[in-house]
């Protein structure tokens, strides 16, 4: 079996960007986020083109939580401003971590990622009292979770890089 990376704490490496944003705009931010991964998803189908199809599907979920999260949680004006100068600098961060590792590993830090990111839905959930949103949140979590299951099946076949 392949030796994987350590998988670092991703809330703790960005806590302090997610936390530069008003409490009201972190769901926002955590939306720029996905959409972050999404790309990132789309630049590791061309490095694994025989992954392809599943990335390019992971890549999707991400932009459906994106979607769904923004629709649930808009901001204001200065809020978006506030977002649109802090999120940079966390993705550029979360970048970091993977740069020095091969793309299917990664991929396998990203997997480990959407676990962790997966409980930001939940954690949010608790505080909210309507339950259609809530049935969203757990929708964005369990999105999450997909994309963690499909690209660690994706591992267990390894490319050949």
């Amino acid at each position: 079996m392949t030796k994987r990376p350590e998988v670092p704490q991703f809330g703790a490496l960005l806590r302090t960007h997610i936390q530069s944003v008003p409490v009201e705009a972190q769901p926002a931010f955590l939306a720029g986020l996905e959409r972050s991964a999404a790309e990132r998803y789309r630049q590791w189908a061309t490095a694994l083109p025989e992954w392809r199809d599943e990335l390019l599907e992971c890549a999707r979920r991400e932009d459906e939580i994106a979607t769904i999260v923004r629709a649930l949680f808009p901001v204001t004006e200065q809020q978006q401003h506030q977002i649109d100068t802090a999120l940079p600098a966390a993705i550029e961060l979360y970048y970091e971590v993977f740069a020095p590792f091969t793309a299917d590993d990664q991929v396998y830090l990203q997997s480990e990622a959407e676990i962790q990111g997966s409980m930001a839905w939940v954690r949010l959930a608790e505080n909210i009292d309507d339950e259609q949103v809530c049935a969203e949140l757990a929708r964005c979590t369990e999105l999450e979770l997909e994309s963690s299951r499909a690209v660690k099946a994706l591992l267990a076949d390894p490319v050949s890089v």
